[in-house]
Formats: structure tokens, sequence, C-alpha cells
């Protein structure tokens, strides 16, 4: 989940005309040779940052977040250091990155209120983005891949954010929902499966669900 600080930084570079969708971005060795998720991208391929932003969102692309960060900040370091700065301007106190995937190391870290801080950031300050998190599927390379956050389009309104997992954190995820006007960003984490990742988020959204309700009520 920590790819949304990613998409928060090149979501402002797009809002600022620092890079536009059109630019192409590309594949260093490092992120072509990047453990974990891929988007299957080839060793220096150029690839749009619009379907980078769909390699991250849909298909989780480690690839795909080491090419932008090199992009914008000439190496994934540098540009870990731009995600902590970020993070401390959102208010994120309990937060450190020290790289751009998510991928483990004990000094990158997180907590639920600083996620949801970063989520609903994401949707204030860049309505004109927010909808690539609703997108089901992504295929590069000519592999297709199907959005991991198997809640979209459900009958709960759930249009965004992003899943995770490592093996030393389990199954995590950090969803928004949108319905009946009533905006929720729900998040769970250190579960053992994405089935029951999927049937705890449930759970949260329906509990919050009835009880905005009731509230409304009275």
């Amino acid at each position: 989940m920590s790819k949304l600080m990613t998409l928060y930084i090149l979501f402002d570079s797009l809002k600022k005309g620092i890079v536009t969708l059109d630019d192409k971005f590309v594949v260093s060795r490092n992120a072509y040779q990047k453990e974990g998720s891929t988007i299957y991208a080839e060793l220096g391929t150029e690839i749009s940052v619009q379907n980078l932003i769909r390699g991250i969102i849909v298909s989780s692309g480690n690839d795909a977040c080491i090419a932008i960060s090199e992009a914008i900040s000439g190496s994934e370091e540098i540009f870990s250091n731009e995600m902590n700065f970020y993070a401390k301007n959102l208010g994120m106190s309990d937060t450190n990155y020290t790289n751009s995937t998510g991928l483990h190391d004990n000094n990158h870290f997180s907590t639920p209120y600083d996620m949801t801080l970063l989520a609903k950031s994401l949707i204030k300050d860049f309505p004109n983005f927010y909808h690539y998190f609703s997108e089901k599927e992504f295929t590069w390379n000519g592999i297709f891949q199907p959005n991991r956050n198997n809640l979209l389009g459900s009958d709960l309104g759930v249009d965004g954010l992003k899943t995770g997992k490592t093996s030393e954190s389990g199954y995590s995820m950090i969803i928004s929902s949108n319905k009946d006007n009533i905006r929720l960003i729900g998040i769970v984490g250190g579960l053992p499966s994405r089935d029951n990742r999927t049937i705890e988020m449930r759970k949260l959204i329906n509990y919050c669900l009835l009880y905005t309700s009731d509230a409304a009520d009275e």
C-alpha cells in the first residue's frame, strides 16, 4: 500500500505540469530486475506515465514504481526522501519510507491512521486522477492482469484504492467506498489470505454503512 505515496507524488507532478500523461519513462535494469509484483516490462522499454499509473494501481508493479521514482528524482533513494517529505506535510507522523514499492524493510513502516490520511488526500487533492483506482484490468506486454481489489464494482460502492501483501506483513487492503452519499475509507492488515482480506473488509464496510445510516436517522 506504500505505492499510494508513489502515486501521490506522481499525481502532484502531473498537476503541476512537471510531467504529462503522455511522457514516457524508461525501464532501467534496477526496475527490470526488481523482485515481487511486476507489469512484465522489458529492459529499456519506454512506457507512458498513464500506463505506469495503471501498472501500479491494477498490477501493483514494482517495476513501474521504480521507473517513476527514477524519472522524477533520479534515483529511488532520493525519491524515498521525497516520499518522507510529502508524508510529513500530510501529517503522517508515524510513517517512514525507504523505497517506492513497499517491499519489506525494517525501517519502512506506517500506521492505519497515516494511511487513511494519505488516502483522503489522494481523493481530495487529485479528483481528476482518482478514476484510475476503479479500473479492473491492465494488459502490458501481452499479459492480462486483473485488479487485486476484488471489491471493485461490488454492492458496497467500492471505487478504490489499493491492496498489499508481503510475507512479513500478510495481506492488507485500504479501500474507499462511496454509497448513499457516504464516503468511507477502510483499512485492514496482517491477514492470512486474500479471501480473508476480502471478507474482513466487507464486514467492516457493512458495519460502517449500517452505523452511519443509523446515526443519520437519529
